[in-house]
Parts: C-alpha cells; structure tokens; sequence
C-alpha cells in the first residue's frame, strides 16, 4: 500500500488516464460508498523529476455518472486515504462574461453555490463549522498563476445540471459578476477543504453561455469537443504546476483544524 501512496491527486476526466506513467488501478472502499472508479496511481514526469499521483475520473470511467450523481464524497475520501493533501481539479466551464472565452484555462478564486440536491458535506452531527471564505488554496492558485496559460482569478457558479441554463438564468448570472458557470465544483471543494486538503479548480472555458450576447446557447458536442481539443494544453499546465508544488504543510487549507474536535473521521494512509 505504500508504493500507491501519492500526496498529490487530480480528479478530471477520464482522458487523464494516458497522464500517469505506470498507472495502476487501486479499488477503495470507503464509509461513503464507491467512488467513481478505481484510484488510479503512477507517476508524472516534471521538470523536478518524477512525482507520484493519484487520479480519479470524477465522471467514472465511461462518463456514466452525471454531475448530481457523482459520489463526491467517496471520491474525496479515498483520496485522502491514500495520502493526498493536495488537489488540482481540472473541468470543463461555461462562460458568463466577455472577459473570458472559450479555450482559456481560468483559476477561479470565488465559488457561489446553486446547486439543490447534493450530499455536501461529511458533518452530520455535532458542530462542526468550516472555514469557507476563500473556497480555493491560495498557494496552488499562485502555484498555477506562475504559468502563462493561465488566467487567474474569478468567480464561478455551480448550478445543478444536468440541464444547461436558460437565457434567463445566464443573464442573471452574469449580472451578479460571475464569469463562469459549472457542474461539479461543488460539493468537492468543500469537501476537500473538510478532508484538510489543498483545492484548485483549473476551468478551462469550453462555450459561452447562452445568456452571452454573441452566443447561441450551449449543447453537450460542443463542450465536449473543445475539451478534447484542449486536454494536451491542460495536462501540460498540470505537470508544470506539479513540478513546483509548495509543501503543504502549514497552509491554511489544512491548519484551520487545529485543535478542534471535528464531528467525522479523517482518513489516515494505511
């Protein structure tokens, strides 16, 4: 079990897989059920050197669960049982406002939650409460903003899905400031941030939504097609970034905890 140990993880889809060297498929059970698929684990080549990680496609491995029925937190879980503190979650975006468009790869720094039905945390009893002000590490978004393909800072709305949103719903989002819109960023920052794990959501902005003047709505070829055409760009940003990753120790992400008797279990590597 120590050689599948990994402390850094991505969690995207499955065109991931061909990201790890010597891949192998580890199953994890956990107090939540399944998670998507077997914890992938290998290594990424960096500028560094060799770096041990663990990928799970949030989707499974044929895109058979869709976003409001992803098991996120069995997913956070085995990652962390494996080791992970840190997490870089690339997905696929909409956007809401001129300043981005489709092809940029954006670091939100804000979440605003509009989802309804989710399983969003790991507390269920006691009084637990967690920080959430800042929803993304501080340290992986510097950590990412270092790379010129990267458009730091912004504010991203999660919406149930599996719909795309009405012209109506775009326009008020887009009224409010946010720049971009998602199925999946919640609950798995928060849970990560629950787990004491480092969190960056890396968007890579595949449509303009349909509330955007110059679009004309959004259909699932097209954001799939631009994230295909775009993975070799983001998996390239990934093994850079994971290449200069700071030590975790010590980030907020992790040291808000401290002392506290939290009302659930973290899991400890075996």
């Amino acid at each position: 079990m120590k050689s599948l140990r990994a402390e850094v993880a991505v969690i995207g889809g499955s065109g991931f897989y061909s990201f790890l060297r010597g891949a192998k498929q580890l199953p994890v059970s956990t107090p939540y059920g399944e998670p998507s698929a077997p914890i992938s684990v290998g290594d990424v080549a960096t500028a560094a050197g060799e770096r041990r990680v663990a990928f799970v496609p949030r989707h499974g491995l044929h895109h058979e669960r869709p976003p409001h029925g992803i098991n996120y937190r069995a997913n956070l879980w085995a990652l962390r049982s494996l080791g992970v503190r840190q997490v870089l979650a690339p997905c696929a975006v909409g956007g809401l406002r001129a300043e981005v468009a489709p092809g940029d790869i954006v670091v939100p720094d804000q979440l605003v939650d509009r989802t309804q039905g989710r399983v969003r945390s790991f507390v269920e009893s006691g009084g637990t409460h967690v920080p959430f002000a800042d929803p993304y590490c501080g340290r992986l978004g510097a950590t990412l903003g270092e790379d010129s393909e990267v458009q730091r800072g912004a504010t991203m709305v999660v919406i149930e899905g599996p719909r795309f949103s009405t012209r109506a719903e775009s326009q008020s989002y887009a009224a409010m400031g946010w720049s971009l819109i998602n199925m999946t960023g919640l609950p798995e920052a928060a849970l990560a941030r629950e787990l004491r794990m480092c969190y960056a959501a890396v968007a890579l902005v595949t449509d303009m939504d349909a509330g955007v003047e110059a679009g004309e709505g959004v259909g699932q070829a097209e954001v799939f097609a631009t994230f295909e055409r775009n993975i070799e760009r983001v998996k390239g940003l990934l093994a850079r970034t994971i290449g200069r990753l700071p030590d975790p120790e010590g980030c907020a992400c992790s040291s808000w905890a401290e002392g506290l008797d939290l009302s659930y279990e973290i899991p400890e590597p075996g």
